[in-house]
């Protein structure tokens, strides 16, 4: 007999979806068919590139390349097992050794993203009975790690180190470990968090202070250290998380802190406790990148030189890169803010089909009418590709009214 038409229970999806087409906000993936570079092909168009964070080029880096094939060769592709079961190889423990010492700290463990190690990290340490005190901008990958733990969550607003006092000192004699949470550099606005006061605040409550140095790795301190070099403020955070996803060129993430942390987690973190550790290709492709941190200086030096170039011509555009009703950049990372949803998507097609890459970013990643272009310059960039870029952005911000 034939049966019953069945109602589709994920009905209600395609709705959400419509609505999300006629606000003018719906998407879809732009296919890379090339290198990761800062001239690529993207849906069979050549384009520049601006929505990477390649920050270093180190993507196609050759000692990377041949690191990666080498490993291969050596060891597989991969390593078959979770790290606790029989997924543990040495590479493994010479990446994690290697990341300890670049980040002056006693011990490392490596995650499969950066989004795992913030979000098992956080979740790891603390409890229902604890409490989180964290940035009105901190990543996704915090917010999520903060839920579930079950801890109670006070959020401060952003960078106010008054409001952050505010609310440690409003549980400071409740039960319970506090921790104090904050992104080194924060990714939509491209702003740096203020450190050294949030480590005065950790030590005046007795918090576990911990930073999120994701967009930092390879732009920020001596060769790429990040936030906690930049400020000298090592020995007072307790935990620094960062990535191996972006500045570093490959895949994944990393926690830095004390042998016990690293211990516990071993035991503890969800995410390295339940999935399968890294392609040695993938970790050997790490051990390259921060020899070549080390090694070759000048491309972070490059980096900062097109930075500079890069706000300095936006701004006399007359672009809103930031520091109207929104964090000023201080960083590579470099919004262009638009504000409508709809207009900010429509600014990114005319500029994709004018041979310019910069991806619309709207609500819920960012807050309604907040809504933007990032541009991410990178040490590989040329002076050409600059120059052609703005005269883009120029040309489609007129056209469509972004620019008046």
């Amino acid at each position: 007999m034939p049966t019953a038409t069945r109602a589709n229970p994920l009905s209600y999806l395609t709705g959400q979806l419509n609505d999300l087409k006629s606000k003018g906000t719906h998407f879809r993936l732009r296919v890379l068919e090339d290198e990761q570079a800062p001239v690529c092909t993207f849906d069979g168009k050549k384009v520049i590139n601006l929505a990477s964070n390649n920050y270093l080029g180190l993507t196609t880096h050759p000692k990377l390349r041949e690191a990666a094939l080498a490993a291969t060769r050596k060891y597989g592709v991969g390593s078959g097992a979770v790290r606790t079961i029989a997924g543990t190889m040495k590479i493994h423990m010479e990446l994690e050794e290697k990341i300890a010492r670049f980040k002056n700290v006693e011990a490392c463990v490596v995650f499969q993203s950066g989004f795992a190690a913030n979000a098992g990290t956080v979740s790891a340490v603390l409890g229902k009975d604890d409490f989180i005190i964290s940035d009105q901008l901190n990543h996704a990958s915090i917010i999520d790690g903060a839920r579930l733990s079950r801890a109670k969550i006070l959020v401060f607003e952003h960078k106010n180190i008054a409001d952050a006092d505010a609310k440690l000192a409003s549980v400071q004699h409740e039960p319970g470990k506090k921790l104090l949470i904050s992104d080194g550099v924060f990714s939509m606005d491209g702003d740096i968090g203020p450190l050294p006061a949030l480590c005065d605040l950790a030590e005046k409550y007795a918090a576990i202070m911990i930073v999120d140095d994701a967009h930092a790795s390879g732009v920020l301190g001596r060769n790429g250290r990040g936030t906690i070099d930049h400020f000298n403020v090592h020995g007072r955070v307790d935990i620094q998380v960062g990535t191996l996803s972006k500045a570093i060129g490959a895949l994944g993430g990393y926690v830095c802190g004390t042998r016990d942390l690293i211990d516990f987690l071993y035991h503890r973190a969800r995410p390295f406790l339940f999935s399968t550790s890294h392609p040695p290709s993938v970790a050997a492709t790490c051990i390259a990148a921060f020899e070549v941190l080390e090694q070759e200086p000048e491309r972070i030096q490059k980096l900062w030189e097109n930075t500079r170039f890069w706000k300095k011509e936006l701004g006399l555009l007359g672009f809103n890169i930031g520091g109207v009703n929104t964090p000023a950049s201080e960083t590579p990372i470099t919004p262009i803010i638009v504000g409508d949803g709809k207009l900010t998507m429509d600014f990114s097609r005319e500029l994709f089909k004018q041979g310019v890459l910069g991806t619309g970013i709207t609500y819920p990643t960012v807050p309604e009418g907040k809504a933007r272009i990032r541009t991410i310059m990178t040490a590989t960039h040329t002076q050409d590709e600059l120059d052609q870029a703005l005269r883009m952005l120029k040309k489609v911000g007129q056209q469509t009214g972004v620019l008046n």
